[in-house]
C-alpha cells in the first residue's frame, strides 16, 4: 500500500509541476532566467529570412521583434537576458508559438480569425493581398487565366486556401499544389513545374528580386486576398501582449517604425543589395492612424 501510495503522490506531483510549467507567462519565463525565443522563416523576404551572407536570420519583422526584446528587459529587469532563434516553416509556425516553443513568430504571418482560435497577434505591421508570379513571357493576368492550368502556392498559407476555395466554387479546373516554401514555389514557376505562384505580393517582389534573372519573372493580376500582417504570440498571456502592444503602438505613433520599413523596402537590402522600391501602401497608412490589434478579417 505504501508503494502505491507514494506513487500516487508522486504521479500528482509531477502533474501539477507540468500544470505549472504549461501556465507560466514569457515575462515570468523571462525574469527567471529563461530565454526570449523568437521564430523566424527562411526565406520571407524582407520581412523574416536568412542572409546567405552572415548566416543570420534579417529582416523587416526581425528588427520590429528586436525592438520588442528591449522592452522585455527593460520590464523584467533581465538586462542579459539572451534571444534564442529558431527557424519555422509556414507549415508549423502556428504550432510552435500555440505549443509555447517560441515567443513571438517574427514574419510574414496573417492575422484571420481561423488563427486567433489557435494564437494571438499584435498590432499590423504591413498589409498585403496575395497576386500572382508568372514568366515574363507569360499571357496570364489573373487567377481566371489559370483554367486548366497549374497553380502553386505555399502549403499552409492563407492564399493555399483562398485559390482552393475559389477553385472550388467557380470551378476554375486549376490544378493546385503545394511548395514546401516559397523559395519553392518561385523554383516551380522558373523550371515550368507551374504556371503560377499566389502568395502576398510583397513577398512576390521580394523573392524574384533576389533570383539569378529577376527580369525573367512578374507580378500580376489583382488582389485574390487582403492580408494583415502581424507578429504572433501565445494566446491567454495578457500581460506578455499587452506589453508587445503597448510597444508596437508607440513604434507606429512616434513614427520610428517608418525608419525600420524604409530600411527594408526602399533601401538596398542583403544579400544582394536589392532595392524593392514600396513605399507604405495607403492601406497600411490608413490603418496606421489609429493602430491596433483588432482586424475585420
Amino acid at each position: 500500500m505504501k508503494v502505491r501510495h507514494w506513487g500516487w503522490a508522486w504521479g500528482l506531483a509531477a502533474l501539477c509541476g507540468a500544470s505549472l510549467a504549461s501556465a507560466q507567462t514569457v515575462l515570468e519565463k523571462v525574469a527567471a532566467g529563461g530565454s526570449l525565443v523568437i521564430a523566424h522563416r527562411e526565406s520571407s523576404v524582407p520581412f523574416s529570412y536568412m542572409d546567405s551572407k552572415s548566416g543570420k536570420p534579417v529582416g523587416y519583422a526581425i528588427d520590429l521583434c528586436l525592438r520588442l526584446a528591449d522592452v522585455v528587459r527593460k520590464k523584467t529587469g533581465m538586462k542579459d537576458m539572451a534571444v534564442e532563434m529558431v527557424q519555422v516553416t509556414a507549415a508549423n509556425r502556428l504550432a510552435v508559438v500555440e505549443q509555447r516553443k517560441a515567443d513571438l513568430e517574427c514574419g510574414s504571418t496573417t492575422n484571420n480569425a481561423e488563427r486567433r482560435q489557435k494564437v494571438a497577434f499584435t498590432v499590423p505591421h504591413f498589409i498585403t493581398g496575395a497576386r500572382l508570379l508568372v514568366k515574363a513571357s507569360s499571357s496570364i493576368d489573373r487567377l481566371e487565366d489559370l483554367a486548366g492550368k497549374k497553380l502553386v502556392s505555399t502549403k499552409g498559407t492563407t492564399p493555399l486556401k483562398a485559390a482552393e476555395q475559389a477553385n472550388r466554387s467557380h470551378l476554375m479546373g486549376i490544378t493546385i499544389v503545394e511548395a514546401a516554401d516559397h523559395a519553392r514555389g518561385v523554383e516551380m514557376v522558373e523550371k515550368g513545374e507551374a504556371d503560377a505562384f499566389l502568395m502576398d505580393d510583397v513577398l512576390l517582389y521580394g523573392l524574384a528580386a533576389g533570383r539569378p534573372n529577376p527580369a525573367a519573372l512578374k507580378v500580376v493580376g489583382r488582389f485574390v486576398t487582403t492580408e494583415p500582417l502581424a507578429i504572433v504570440l501565445p494566446k491567454n498571456d495578457p500581460e506578455f501582449k499587452k506589453l508587445v502592444d503597448d510597444e508596437m503602438r508607440r513604434l507606429v505613433t512616434s513614427r520610428e517604425i517608418y525608419p525600420i520599413y524604409d530600411k527594408w523596402f526602399n533601401k538596398p537590402i542583403p544579400p544582394n543589395n536589392t532595392v524593392l522600391n514600396l513605399p507604405v501602401s495607403y492601406l497600411l497608412r490608413d490603418f496606421w492612424k489609429y493602430p491596433s490589434d483588432q482586424v475585420p478579417f
